[in-house]
């Protein structure tokens, strides 16, 4: 289940705001210029599906995101809990940075923790399937896809070269807890 808390960024040990309710979490988030939404496949999605099949299952939300945000890619990732390279991709994800176009990230299956750094609050958003972040361009933050990294998700971007990160070299994303999914 999508969740969200907020802390100040001194005290990662006792949130000012914790809720499950998508609309709070999307309410509380557009304060900030964040979108959170929920989407739901036109036709149902087969372990093993293609990109392609998982794109057409939310082709109406896609095309309608591309033609409001310009996007001029979008693919889809997937990351399971014995690919050999999961602790790597986890590490270039943990550190505070920013990037010069909006993040945007759905949730086809699985989930992960995008967290962001706002004028002295930490936002901790747990995205779960069927949820969709856009995390403005230059919002600082850090994504943790736990030890065991189990998500599909729909990329989209407005630049060719994807995702580039800036990294602020601040020490903030150590001082916050680690992404532990909640057992399903």
């Amino acid at each position: 289940m999508s969740r969200l808390r907020i802390f100040d960024e001194n005290d990662p040990g006792q949130p000012l705001f914790a809720s499950r309710d998508g609309e709070a979490i999307a309410a509380e988030l557009g304060k900030i210029g964040v979108t959170f939404e929920r989407w739901h496949a036109s036709q149902p999605i087969e372990p093993g599906a293609s990109p392609e099949q998982v794109m057409d299952a939310y082709r109406a939300d896609i095309d309608r995101l591309v033609a409001e945000r310009g996007f001029r890619t979008v693919d889809v990732v997937s990351i399971a809990p014995d690919n050999p390279n999961r602790e790597e991709m986890r590490r270039k994800f943990l550190d505070e940075h920013f990037h010069k176009e909006d993040e945007v990230r759905f949730f086809v299956a699985g989930s992960g923790l995008f967290t962001l750094h706002v004028d002295g609050k930490v936002y901790e958003v747990e995205c779960v399937k069927d949820d969709l972040i856009a995390v403005p361009d230059g919002t600082k933050h850090w994504f943790d896809m736990g030890e065991s990294p189990n998500f599909v998700a729909i990329r989209f971007f407005t630049e060719p070269d994807g995702w580039v990160g800036h990294f602020t070299g601040t020490d903030i994303a150590g001082r916050f807890p680690r992404y532990e999914p909640e057992a399903a």
